[in-house]
């Protein structure tokens, strides 16, 4: 989660909303992220997205089977999506996300008995430090 903390502070010093994820495998780091929606004008590129193609990328196919991808804030229903369609693994986030959360605050998209692939969720890791940095951020758009 250190990591993906890492890659949320890029975002934040970008003027990003500050989310970050980072994709392992067999206990290495296969795929990073971080929000990049602002700087290439792509709603579709939030940190799970990025963090997920590059893990593709970096195995060679779709499958992230075996995957577990660590992420600041819960997934919302696109990133959720995607970890579904994607077969990864287990997902670790830090903090829930009350407005769009998509593994189990607002729905769990993840854990849905109706689709093919199912995603074990663990959340509550680093909490404290995740929130802080978005509700950090937020707090200076408003000042």
């Amino acid at each position: 989660m250190k990591e993906a903390l890492a890659e949320a502070r890029k975002a934040f010093q970008k003027g990003e909303v500050p989310v970050g994820a980072v994709v392992v495998y067999k206990g290495k780091i296969i795929g990073r992220g971080h929000n990049l929606r602002e700087k290439k004008s792509d709603p579709t590129a939030h940190a799970e997205i990025i963090a997920i193609k590059k893990a593709a990328r970096h195995l060679g196919t779709w499958r992230l089977t075996g995957t577990t991808i660590y992420v600041t804030i819960e997934p919302c229903p696109m990133c959720a999506g995607a970890m579904v369609n994607a077969r990864v693994q287990i997902l670790v986030f830090g903090t829930p996300d009350p407005k769009a959360g998509a593994a189990g605050t607002l729905m769990n998209i993840l854990q849905d008995e109706r689709l093919n692939h199912r995603v074990e969720v663990s959340s509550g890791v680093l909490a404290e430090e995740c929130r802080s940095l978005i509700q950090g951020f937020f707090r200076g758009l408003r000042t």
